[in-house]
């Protein structure tokens, strides 16, 4: 009876065992190793003989011999690839900002360029001529008008764009849809004489580049260069745009080292160019430089032109970004372009107040690099011509393809390059042939554009301001209320050179 008992309690703990190890097996939780299940990371009691880990199904290590796997192991395994996932994802994120970062640099620099352009506008012979004499008579004391020159430089200019990036339309586009048949026709009456006179300024200074050069008659440096520049406009335009760009931006770069080079044989006290960044004036001669020079600074067909190179920029077939990524990369862009034209005509200024302060004969471009010559050696005075050679290239070309856009807003013709470089460079060509003294016919030139700038700044100022055409990017009150100001100075001080060119004090 004693042994009958006895086996029966042995089979009924066997069978306890058996289905207590069915139940551990077949749970879900357990021996799928799912780590958010319940009970995870406890000791599970199965029988009062032996312990089991839910770690050791997960792994596999449910062999009889293997009683207990070390929590602590498993614990500190888990924590390790915690530790790996974190730096997973730490990487993962690096590496998707890095390619963000990276797309917005790529973004930003297919912005870029149609302001560099515009900016050659502001580096041209006539600008050069100009830095060279107020630095020459007065040393560094307008050195701040330079620097307010550029400050109202790059609110226009953005301006500009903003109004072509915002319509879609150029300025003298703008005017066309504004205006009657005979309206429109004696506008680009106007546009276009300012046109011929930014080109002369830019043929003659491009004439006495190749004559300090090669020695070649003026006349004859004229024909080369309409040729040369007639070349250039050939990549302006569809496709090959972009690639009009980058010669312009090249050429603008030889403007900067051949103008600046004769700092760095030179260079000039810190202290006294800071000296000039005092407003004042000494004489009243000082004054009318000063009006020149402010009056001189921004150039009409820049103003035209801007408005169509940042559509003409994606004229390739390149994806166009949103309006609001547009106008600030056009922001950088004014900003980068405008303060290296900036850099050029201060570095002019100062190389004239240093090393050519109260010579005489510095009132011509010839005369000036002369006096680098014999100042500064023969090197600095042909890498100064070959900086004056290509600003007349870049400058001339881009004032021929303002005319060009200026004809095609205003009279709704789109004439080809080519008859449009005629129309500009004819003119300048016979001015070189008659007029004995060039510089002369440089000076009539400046007086010409600046009897056109405020037929280009008044319609921006308006255009900027008509919730109409801008929307949402409409001038703002204070906005508008400053670009009246900057107008209103501007305007004055042309008015004011034009009256005293006539006068013969200018």
């Amino acid at each position: 009876m004693s042994a009958n008992s006895n086996d029966t309690n042995q089979e009924t703990r066997n069978n306890q065992d058996t289905s207590a190890n069915q139940t551990y097996a077949g749970s879900p939780t357990i021996a799928n190793g799912n780590r958010h299940g319940r009970g995870y990371g406890r000791m599970h009691t199965i029988d009062k003989r032996r312990t089991i880990h839910p770690e050791t199904t997960r792994l596999g290590l449910d062999h009889p011999d293997i009683n207990l796997l070390d929590a602590e192991a498993v614990a500190q395994r888990d924590r390790g690839e915690a530790e790996i996932d974190k730096e997973r994802r730490a990487a993962s994120v690096d590496a998707a900002g890095s390619k963000k970062a990276a797309q917005h640099g790529h973004a930003l620099a297919g912005i870029l360029g149609p302001a560099f352009v515009a900016a050659v506008a502001y580096v041209d012979p006539g600008n050069v001529a100009a830095n060279i004499t107020s630095g020459a008579r007065y040393g560094y004391l307008l050195v701040w008008v330079l620097v307010l020159a550029n400050a109202m430089s790059v609110l226009i200019q953005y301006q500009s764009a903003k109004l072509g990036i915002v319509t879609g339309k150029s300025l003298p586009e703008l005017l066309g849809e504004r205006m009657g048949d005979a309206g429109r026709f004696m506008f680009f009456a106007q546009a276009e004489v300012i046109a011929i006179a930014t080109d002369l300024a830019e043929l003659i200074g491009g004439a006495i580049a190749l004559n300090l050069l090669f020695g070649l008659p003026l006349f004859v440096g004229g024909c080369v260069i309409g040729a040369v520049s007639t070349v250039l406009l050939l990549f302006e335009g569809g496709k090959t745009h972009r690639m009009f760009e980058k010669i312009v931006i090249a050429l603008l770069l030889v403007i900067t080292f051949g103008f600046i080079a004769g700092l760095f044989i030179a260079p000039p006290n810190p202290s006294d160019v800071a000296g000039g960044l005092i407003p004042r004036f000494t004489t009243t001669d000082s004054v009318l430089m000063a009006s020149s020079m402010l009056g001189a600074t921004v150039m009409p067909h820049a103003i035209y032109l801007h408005s169509t190179l940042v559509n003409d920029h994606y004229a390739g077939g390149q994806a166009k970004p949103t309006i609001k990524r547009l106008l600030d990369g056009s922001k950088i862009d004014v900003v980068w372009a405008l303060l290296l034209a900036g850099t050029v005509n201060l570095s002019l200024l100062i190389l004239a107040a240093n090393s050519l302060y109260g010579m005489s004969g510095t009132d011509s471009i010839e005369g000036a690099q002369h006096a680098i010559v014999s100042v500064l050696g023969p090197v600095i005075g042909t890498i100064f011509s070959i900086g004056l050679l290509a600003s007349s290239l870049s400058s001339t070309s881009v004032g021929t393809y303002a005319g060009s856009e200026i004809m095609h807003g205003l009279l709704r013709i789109k004439a080809p390059m080519w008859a449009c470089r005629v129309v500009t460079l004819v003119p300048g060509l016979i001015v070189l042939w008659f007029a004995p003294n060039p510089t002369e016919a440089l000076v009539i030139g400046q007086v010409i554009l600046s009897v056109g700038i405020p037929f280009a700044i008044i319609p921006l100022m308006r255009y900027t301001h008509s919730k109409e055409l801008m929307g949402q990017w409409v001038d703002g009150p204070v906005k508008h209320a400053l670009f009246i100001a900057v107008a209103v100075l501007i305007i004055a001080l042309n008015v004011l050179l034009i009256v005293l060119t006539f006068l013969g004090k200018a």
